[in-house]
Order: C-alpha cells, then sequence, then structure tokens
C-alpha cells in the first residue's frame, strides 16, 4: 500500500467513525427533544464530501506525498477532534438545536463561530494539495463555499431562534 493510500485509508476510516458518531449523537439529541433545521441542503453536503473523497482515491492512490502539507492537514486534524470533543454528545453532521442548551463556549468555540466549517475549508483544500492535484483543490474549494454559504446561514437562523426562544 502506498503512503498516499494509507493517508486516505485513515482520512476514510476517520470520517466513517465521525458518520457513525454523528448518527448516535443526533438520534440521542432528538429523543431529548432537538430539532433539525434546513435539512434540505444536507444530502448534498454528504454528495460533495463523498465525491471529495472518491475522487482522491481514484486519483491520488499512489500520489508523491508532500509532507510539510500532510503536516499541515495533520493539524487541522487535531482542531478536528477538538471541535468535536468540545461539542460532545451535541456534534452532528446535521443542525440540530436542542431547546434551552446553552450555546457552547468552550473549545475552538471560545475563539471563532463555526470552528469545525474553517477546518473544513482547509481539509478540502489542503490534502488535494498534498497529493499534487490543485485543480482538483479549487473546483472543491468552491463547491464546498457555495454549500457552506447556504449551511453557515442556515445554522446562524436555526441558532439565532434557539437564542430567542431561551
Amino acid at each position: 500500500m502506498s503512503i498516499a493510500a494509507l493517508i486516505l485509508a485513515l482520512v476514510t476510516l476517520q470520517r466513517l467513525a465521525e458518520l457513525v458518531i454523528a448518527k448516535r449523537n443526533t438520534a440521542a439529541l432528538m429523543a431529548r427533544g432537538a430539532v433539525e433545521h434546513a435539512p434540505g441542503h444536507y444530502p448534498a453536503i454528504v454528495v460533495m464530501h463523498g465525491l471529495w473523497l472518491i475522487g482522491l482515491w481514484v486519483l491520488a492512490h499512489d500520489a508523491t506525498v508532500s509532507w510539510p502539507l500532510i503536516a499541515v492537514f495533520a493539524i487541522l486534524q487535531a482542531g478536528r477532534v477538538w471541535t468535536i470533543a468540545s461539542l460532545g454528545a451535541r456534534w452532528t453532521t446535521r443542525i440540530i438545536i436542542l431547546p434551552g442548551a446553552a450555546p457552547i463556549r468552550t473549545g475552538p468555540y471560545r475563539y471563532l463561530t463555526h470552528p469545525n466549517y474553517w477546518i473544513v475549508i482547509g481539509e478540502i483544500a489542503i490534502l488535494p494539495l498534498a497529493f499534487g492535484l490543485p485543480l482538483y483543490a479549487l473546483g472543491f474549494t468552491v463547491a464546498n463555499a457555495i454549500l457552506l454559504a447556504i449551511r453557515i446561514r442556515a445554522e446562524n437562523r436555526a441558532l439565532a431562534v434557539a437564542d430567542h426562544a431561551a
């Protein structure tokens, strides 16, 4: 197995594990009375992320690896873990609002609004660049920007409604 394929295997396993955690957390939140907001764009996000990873497998499974960019990607992964850990049982891949729950203001949320989205922006660009795929990085960065513009607006609206209800 090439180094690039090993890196892609680790990223794939991480993403699959995150989907399991997100599904479990979503079910638990919904059982506690949480409400999903703006689910219409979610399938597009899943498709875009799936195509990003599948395309990397097709195009980069045996690519030469830029270790400095992989180091940046590793730092992004640490930020990803920090973000997920900070949200704990409230982390999901969907916009799920638990009525009456105070917003998370610990971890990276002390410093940034939507830290996970900043991390995703970096990941979508950096990993393809680490495999020598600049046009791939650009294309998916643009697609991600479009989806995040929709997602962040929807999430901000949901959070504003939750703040007014509290």
